[in-house]
C-alpha cells in the first residue's frame, strides 16, 4: 500500500521482559539490511495499568521511570516515549511526570491524548513541547490552538474512530487553526485491527473534511515530521531518500474515490523498485 516507514509502539506487555522484547524486535527488524520498511520505535509502557498494579497507578509510573526508562535509553531501544493520557488510565500529572523523566533521558515525548474524554492531553502535549499527539477525538478548541502554537503534530487515526463508532477528530478545524496534521492507521490488536491506508484516505476526505492534497501531505511529509524525519523523507526533493509510489492512475484523486481499494502499483524504497505482489 505504499508504506515505507512506520512507527512501532510497545505497550502490549506491560512488564519489563515483554516491553523490552517488543522494542528489541523492532530494532532488529529496523537494522535488517534487506528491510523494505523502516521501523521507528516508541516506548509505550504506559499504555494501560497492569492488573498487578490495580489502584496503584503512581507506583507503576515510578516503575517505568526507575526501572524501564534507564534501560530503554541506555540500549537505544526507542526514540520516543508515549503515554495513554486518559480518564481511568493515566492522569495529566502522571503523564507529565513520566514524559518529563523520559525527556531527561533523551526520549522525545508523545501522547495518546483526548481520545475518549476531553482531559486536557492536547494542552499537556503543547506544554511539554511533545513531538506529536495521537487520536485527539475530544481535543478542546484551546488544546488545538495550543498545539498549533507549540508545533505539536496532530496525528489523527480515523480507522480507530470508525472501528469504535466514535466521532472523528476535527481534522478540518485543526488544519484551519494552524496545526500540522498527520494521518496513521493505528493498526493494533485492541481498538483497530486494520492497516488499510486506502480506507484511511477515504475517511479523512469524506468524514474529516480534509482535501486530497491535505490528506496526501498528512500521510507523507507530516507523518515524517511526527517521527522527526521530515528532513530526509516524506516528500520528493533533491537530497532526500528515494521513497515514493506509482499509482494505477494519472489522477491522484483516485485515492479517496476508489474507496478502500489499493491504487499503488509500485513502491520505490531507497531507490529500489518493488511492484505490488513482489
Amino acid at each position: 500500500m505504499g508504506v515505507t516507514t512506520v512507527e512501532g509502539k510497545s505497550g502490549y506487555g506491560l512488564d519489563r521482559e515483554t516491553e523490552l522484547l517488543q522494542l528489541k524486535i523492532m530494532r532488529s527488524l529496523g537494522n535488517d539490511e534487506q528491510r523494505r520498511i523502516d521501523i521507528v520505535p516508541t516506548f509505550l509502557g504506559a499504555h494501560a495499568l497492569p492488573t498487578e498494579y490495580a489502584g496503584r497507578a503512581d507506583e507503576y509510573i515510578d516503575f517505568l521511570i526507575d526501572e524501564m526508562l534507564p534501560v530503554v535509553a541506555e540500549n537505544q531501544l526507542a526514540e520516543f516515549c508515549d503515554v495513554f493520557c486518559e480518564k481511568g488510565v493515566f492522569s495529566i500529572e502522571q503523564s507529565r511526570r513520566l514524559l518529563t523523566a523520559a525527556q531527561a533521558y533523551g526520549l522525545s515525548a508523545k501522547l495518546h491524548a483526548d481520545e475518549i474524554y476531553p482531559l486536557g492531553g492536547a494542552e499537556l502535549a503543547a506544554e511539554l513541547g511533545a513531538l506529536s499527539a495521537d487520536h485527539l477525538l475530544q481535543a478542546s478548541d484551546a488544546g488545538i490552538r495550543a498545539m498549533a502554537d507549540a508545533g505539536v503534530v496532530a496525528t489523527l487515526l480515523p480507522l480507530t474512530a470508525f472501528a469504535l463508532n466514535e466521532p472523528y477528530a476535527r481534522g478540518r478545524e485543526m488544519i484551519d487553526a494552524g496545526c500540522a496534521v498527520a494521518l496513521a492507521t493505528d493498526l493494533n490488536p485492541g481498538s483497530c485491527f486494520s492497516g488499510s491506508v486506502p480506507l484511511t484516505i477515504a475517511l479523512a476526505c469524506i468524514y474529516m473534511k480534509l482535501t486530497i492534497e491535505e490528506t496526501i501531505t498528512a500521510l507523507t511529509l507530516n507523518g515524517a515530521a511526527a517521527l522527526r524525519r521530515a528532513d530526509r523523507i516524506g516528500s520528493i526533493e533533491v537530497g532526500k531518500q528515494g521513497d515514493f509510489i506509482v499509482l494505477n492512475s494519472d489522477n491522484y484523486h483516485i485515492l479517496p474515490y476508489y474507496i478502500g481499494m489499493n491504487s499503488v502499483i509500485m513502491t520505490i524504497k531507497g531507490g529500489m523498485l518493488y511492484p505490488v505482489g513482489s
